[in-house]
């Protein structure tokens, strides 16, 4: 039997970082999110996020891989959004995302993070967060 416990924190926004997901509807689709992942296999531990964009702290299984993973979630969670007809126009998410292994230490410093976005962002923009992001972590943008 293998043993894995890989921790990813993966963020992603909307297409054009539209404002799309008020306080309400981000709470149906991060549950939703959570749900489906979990009928999949997908072993998220939260996900949550502001009106442009969605944080995702899960376990890799040993048969899967990031791109896998965060491609069922967006692509299922934007299908669903607008089977709903949740937002007045079409949720698309922007097909880069970034993602950086956690370690279990960081846990729960991550997942305390994700589950405050509401007030981090009250501080702090989106386009901030992942400038800030990039740069700590050594990402090159290519233009």
């Amino acid at each position: 039997m293998s043993f894995v416990k890989i921790w990813i924190h993966a963020v992603w926004s909307t297409k054009k970082r539209q404002k799309q997901l008020d306080e309400s509807k981000r709470k149906i689709v991060f549950r939703h999110m959570h749900e489906n992942a979990f009928a999949k296999g997908i072993l998220i531990e939260v996900v949550n996020g502001y009106s442009d964009h969605v944080h995702c702290l899960f376990r890799l299984r040993n048969d899967q891989t990031i791109s896998k993973v965060v491609q069922l979630i967006k692509g299922e969670s934007a299908y669903w959004i607008n089977k709903q007809q949740l937002t007045k126009t079409k949720v698309q998410w922007q097909k880069e995302y970034y993602a950086v292994s956690v370690n279990e230490r960081g846990v729960d410093n991550v997942k305390r993070y994700i589950q405050n976005q509401e007030e981090h962002h009250r501080k702090q923009s989106y386009t901030v967060e992942y400038n800030d992001f990039i740069s700590k972590y050594g990402f090159v943008i290519k233009g």
